[in-house]
């Protein structure tokens, strides 16, 4: 019996064989680019959904997959997920709308449905998210264009880079240094620039950033 699951894998598939993002994938259907990500996978009681008949006839006629074809990769994800690791597609804004209200909840994990995404091998966490730098305040480190992967679950050491959103909705991506009953001491990504003190009450989130692309 096919689960929903197996079909969401299978358009996953699908994007990755002619190398798009799900969200590039439903606009090349002529469909809204948030038809396939994560958060219309599951309807608002929590339950997974189906994708609709409709969109999934726009998109294999937008990329001439015959239906025959598409069952066919469906069975190979229920065998063993097309025989890779295909890892996950995670939400992925810029640096700059991440300072916006309704894409994070109290703690660091994105929510809201106006997110893109962007495919990572081999990654499993349903917390994880992407942002990606917006220019190149904080070169050399970082350059306009870059992604960074952050993980609001993973634990932060001394030396991590981090992501901090403050409570005036000010983003920053610094270097962890220390933490105190009061505040939490960041260096900069910078050199040009000096480290920084925030108090833990103007800290909205912290979290670890845990890959870069650049």
């Amino acid at each position: 019996m096919l689960t929903h699951q197996d079909i969401w894998a299978a358009l996953d598939a699908l994007a990755q064989k002619f190398a798009m993002s799900p969200s590039a994938m439903a606009r090349a259907a002529g469909l809204d680019p948030t038809t396939f990500n994560k958060s219309k996978r599951n309807g608002a009681d929590g339950k997974a959904r189906w994708p609709s008949t409709e969109s999934l006839s726009k998109v294999l006629g937008a990329l001439g997959v015959s239906f025959e074809d598409f069952a066919a990769q469906t069975a190979k994800s229920r065998a063993g997920r097309f025989g890779m690791d295909m890892g996950a597609n995670i939400p992925l804004i810029g640096m700059n709308q991440a300072g916006q209200d309704g894409y994070f909840d109290e703690v660091g994990n994105p929510v809201g449905e106006h997110w893109d995404e962007i495919r990572m091998p081999g990654l499993r966490d349903d917390h994880v998210f992407a942002l990606q730098v917006s220019d190149d305040a904080l070169a050399p480190a970082l350059r306009g264009g870059d992604t960074v992967v952050v993980s609001p679950a993973t634990g932060i050491k001394p030396g991590d880079r981090v992501v901090v959103k403050l409570r005036s909705g000010e983003v920053v991506a610094k270097i962890f240094n220390s933490m105190s009953a009061s505040k939490v001491k960041l260096q900069t990504l910078n050199p040009q620039y000096p480290g920084r003190s925030v108090a833990l009450k103007d800290i909205q989130w912290m979290a670890r950033i845990v890959w870069v692309s650049q």
